[in-house]
């Protein structure tokens, strides 16, 4: 009989993911990371603000920035196959195809000038394409949604639009984000990104207040 598969990310004393601020149950670790991401956040937006360019190295590092506090592995790719603590969902991409994943998505962004130039119907049509396309990477063993909220604040940005995260419940979010990576439906994520979208001047500050809900603290 095979050996049973061990997470090397879990501390198999509690159960809950290795960590160093010593929670040892789901809720103290929880509770924490919603408190450390929240400064880290706060601290991301007072310093010159990097550029998007949708790489694997973009991604690795607003993890490494918003969770090294309570992550050793922050910032690396994850190592395990993950998919959502749900009934009947789907794997997220194997973990040995996450810098092929994010290229090809990359590389589908730069197709899109990287959202510039498009009206806000048409911008939100293709942001809900490009958001599957990095969102069923997953590259990390938790905090995705949290970097992905993060990074298309700030290429959106760029792009001239700005997202209101305030708007969309987490399971708006989730239900939407099935739907296009399961059934390639991507109208609940149109409609999703049509009401949070709003032109702006990427010349002026982001509004980071935007990202200041908790609707994906704890994702896969």
């Amino acid at each position: 009989m095979p050996d049973r598969f061990v997470d090397p990310y879990l501390d198999p004393a509690s159960g809950v993911l290795r960590n160093l601020i010593g929670a040892t149950t789901y809720d103290e670790l929880q509770n924490a990371e919603g408190e450390f991401v929240a400064l880290r956040m706060n601290e991301f937006f007072t310093r010159p603000i990097p550029h998007m360019s949708g790489s694997l190295d973009d991604f690795r590092m607003l993890h490494r920035t918003l969770f090294q506090d309570i992550y050793a592995w922050a910032g690396e790719i994850r190592i395990v196959e993950i998919r959502k603590n749900v009934a009947g969902a789907e794997f997220f991409l194997p973990s040995t195809n996450i810098a092929m994943g994010i290229g090809w998505a990359q590389n589908e962004l730069k197709k899109d000038n990287m959202l510039v130039g498009f009206e806000p119907e048409r911008f939100a049509q293709r942001l809900a394409y490009h958001y599957d396309n990095y969102n069923f990477v997953h590259p990390f063993r938790e905090g995705n949604g949290r970097v992905q909220r993060l990074f298309w604040t700030l290429l959106c940005h760029d792009a001239g639009y700005d997202l209101d995260w305030r708007l969309v419940s987490g399971e708006e979010n989730d239900e939407a984000s099935r739907l296009a990576a399961e059934n390639q439906d991507y109208e609940a994520l149109e409609t999703m990104f049509q009401r949070i979208v709003s032109p702006c001047d990427p010349q002026m500050p982001i509004n980071g207040e935007s990202l200041s809900v908790g609707h994906l603290r704890a994702d896969a």
